[in-house]
């Protein structure tokens, strides 16, 4: 074996091991994860949502 079919087979086994564990499905996981799971519309939504909250708050408090 050379070093580039370790490398290739290190990197399938990783490659399955993300699949089968991927850390957003049950714990864990954070906002990378979340972010690419709904997209760019689904996190430019949250980011104009946050934005509204936060300008409401400052006129209302």
């Amino acid at each position: 074996m050379t070093k580039s079919d370790k490398a290739y087979d290190r990197e399938r086994m990783r490659q399955k091991d993300l699949k089968r564990n991927s850390p957003g499905r049950e714990h864990g996981g954070g906002l990378m994860d979340l972010a690419g799971g709904l997209g760019w519309k689904g996190t430019a939504l949250i980011l104009v949502l946050l934005v509204l909250v936060f300008l409401l708050y400052s006129i209302f408090r």
